[in-house]
């Protein structure tokens, strides 16, 4: 399935009905009163959340939606038919935006979760409602009140407990497939991955987090270099991060470091998350290299050393991950 995480559509609800100009007309009352019923109201544009979709690739090849009309007003009191409601669904954890000024409308991130988008307009009333001791037999009626019309951006940001951050080639593919049932493309170049992959890493029984592992940052990348931030908003919902580093790079030090900087220009509100620095392909070093490796440290950060080839370490930082996710997935279910 493709991967498609912005889209922008054109929804517009129903018109209310045309409330109706009707008098009684019975046998023996040659004369009746009026009767003209109401307008039903127009039907509005529902977007709710299933956790069951991963794209909004469905909004790639439809991309207009209008709610039906409501029914114009009867005689004989009856008010006319309402127009259905226009359902959309979106992964959870889609923001709704106004395309034109980018104001957010709703953030639906739990399964079910929903917003009426557009509203439909409400029916007129029929000559009925205008009836007083004074004005007995009222020609007035209402037009119906428009639905509204809005043109919306769609952005889905993925839901992770454990967001993976490296350059391209880092390791991250490889971890995620060891860790998990997810099996995502991998090969020895960089940006194998060109799409987030999600996995679910089971710790004990009842206990579990999901890992979300994105195509690689280049230093640049809050600029759009490389796949930019097409992805980094992928991590903006991840309670931890843990940063994928090489560690036969010539510098893996400041390989962290230029990770930190990208996305503090990003968004330095990423900084304030809890994270994790693990160096990776630990099996290709020699004695003196893993001896050098285990001298760097970063301050408070924990540092972990794996190789997800010989699964060396991945016991240790699976237990490091959810060590990181359980204290913050506490204080938010306590609104904390």
């Amino acid at each position: 399935m493709k991967f498609i995480d912005i889209a922008r559509i054109h929804i517009a609800a129903g018109d209310g009905g045309v409330g109706c100009v009707s008098f009684r007309r019975e046998k023996f009352i040659p004369k009746g009163g009026p009767d003209g019923g109401n307008g039903g109201r127009g039907g509005s544009v529902v977007i709710r959340a299933n956790r069951h979709l991963a794209t909004l690739l469905d909004f790639q090849y439809k991309r207009n939606y209008q709610a039906p009309r409501g029914e114009h007003g009867l005689g004989s009191n009856k008010t006319g038919r309402s127009g259905e409601d226009v359902t959309l669904e979106v992964p959870a954890g889609t923001v709704i935006r106004e395309a034109a000024t980018g104001t957010i409308l709703a953030d639906l991130l739990g399964d079910g979760d929903e917003t009426v988008a557009a509203a439909g307009g409400r029916g007129g009333k029929g000559n009925a409602a205008f009836a007083t001791a004074t004005n007995q037999a009222p020609r007035q009626f209402e037009q119906g009140e428009e639905g509204e019309e809005r043109d919306l951006e769609l952005e889905l940001k993925l839901l992770a407990d454990v967001g993976l951050v490296g350059f391209p080639n880092a390791g991250k593919s490889t971890l995620i497939s060891v860790v998990s049932a997810a099996r995502p493309k991998i090969a020895d170049y960089p940006f194998t991955t060109l799409v987030p992959n999600l996995g679910i890493v089971r710790v004990d029984e009842g206990q579990s987090f999901v890992v979300a592992d994105i195509p690689g940052i280049l230093q640049g990348a809050h600029l759009g270099k490389g796949l930019g931030i097409q992805f980094l908003r992928h991590i903006e919902r991840s309670k931890v991060l843990a940063f994928l580093i090489d560690c036969t790079r010539e510098d893996p030090g400041e390989d962290y470091r230029t990770l930190l900087n990208e996305l503090k220009l990003f968004k330095k509100e990423l900084l304030k998350k809890p994270r994790i620095a693990v160096f990776t392909k630990t099996d290709l070093l020699d004695a003196g290299g893993l001896k050098a490796l285990s001298k760097l440290r970063f301050g408070t950060t924990p540092v972990l050393r794996i190789s997800a080839v010989t699964g060396a370490g991945i016991s240790a930082l699976v237990r490091a991950m959810w060590d990181k996710v359980r204290p913050v997935a506490a204080r938010r279910k306590r609104g904390t």
